[in-house]
């Protein structure tokens, strides 16, 4: 193995084209900890909030940006009993997975699912685990409950789509365009709403209001999402790409016995992080094995165009995940 290894870190707060190049050494494990040689990673919202200067690494991360990869495990660290050498994993890292090795806990990495590329592989742990944690864990989904969920066609919505419907849930979807709302719909999506031609809050209503509805939105869809609401209903906020403030007027959530909660996943414990993990492995995993659910791919761009990456994902063109290539 090599001392050194290629990457892309971010040269200054910025927009994608400040993503550049570099040479770093290859971190080493400590206890608890495995490195990976990274074929794919995953390109998430978070890593443009890096990018910009809004979303700093939790202490002790990496300052690379890349929250999830798919390689095989390149050394272990003391205390290691997971895994081996030469293992195919995938898995959520608490950053650096914009180059060619990353550290990560043992306990964060799942196998590669049954027949899976690793392009593939790369696209799954940032959203299975944000969606399995939000939609199934916090936000307490059951059969037979409506389900809305706001960027339908975006990384996490397809991952939410899917698991929503196996799990027995009417789901229904937002999206920006006919195309992204067609994409919804055949993912599982009993209707997906262009909320350009429509008002979500007129059709949840109708249908009775939503059980629990996962946006990652906010700003002018917070009073909305209450609106769209059944009677004790359960919003999950993860993300606030229309901003954090807003006027709420919070008679409605005691009248009409509304939960309002929400997650980031990143500053979790390892503990934290580990649970959410076995959780994957008993009840998601096997689909995942069996091709009943799969990561809704995008496009692969390579690891030194991780700014063109970015300029995809800020255009909100894309459907579903985009990855680089490493190796």
């Amino acid at each position: 193995m090599s001392a050194t290894m290629r990457a892309i870190e971010i040269s200054e707060p910025g927009g994608p084209k400040v993503l550049a190049p570099t040479t770093r050494p290859v971190p080493e494990p400590m206890a608890g900890q495995i490195l990976i040689a990274i074929d794919h990673a995953g390109v998430n919202r978070p890593d443009a909030l890096q990018r910009a200067g809004s979303y700093a690494p939790p202490p002790g991360a990496s300052d690379l940006p890349g929250l999830e990869a798919a390689g095989v495990v390149a050394k272990v660290g003391p205390g290691v009993s997971r895994w081996k050498e030469g293992d195919a994993v995938t898995a959520l890292l608490p950053g650096g997975g914009y180059a060619e090795y990353a550290l990560t806990h043992q306990d964060h990495a799942l196998p590669v699912p049954q027949g899976m590329a690793m392009a593939e592989a790369a696209a799954l742990c940032e959203t299975f685990f944000t969606v399995w944690t939000n939609v199934f864990m916090r936000g307490g989904l059951r059969a037979g409950e409506r389900f809305l969920v706001h960027g339908g066609s975006s990384g996490i919505g397809t991952t939410a789509i899917q698991l929503a419907r196996h799990f027995g849930a009417r789901v229904f979807a937002t999206a920006g365009s006919a195309e992204k709302c067609a994409a919804c719909e055949a993912l599982g999506a009993e209707r997906a709403i262009n909320y350009r031609e429509a008002d979500f809050v007129e059709i949840l209503r109708a249908e009775g209001g939503a059980n629990l509805i996962l946006d990652m939105v906010g700003g002018p869809y917070l009073p909305r999402n209450v609106k769209a609401l059944a009677d004790d209903g359960r919003l999950v906020q993860i993300a606030f790409l229309q901003g954090p403030k807003v006027e709420l007027n919070f008679a409605q959530v005691m009248m009409r016995r509304l939960t309002i909660t929400g997650s980031t996943l990143r500053p979790q414990s390892d503990a934290a992080k580990a649970d959410i993990a076995e959780a994957l492995r008993t009840d998601v995993w096997p689909l995942l094995d069996a091709g009943r659910v799969s990561p809704v791919m995008d496009q692969v761009f390579a690891l030194e165009d991780a700014a063109g990456a970015h300029a995809r994902m800020e255009s909100s063109a894309h459907i579903g995940k985009i990855v680089l290539s490493v190796r």
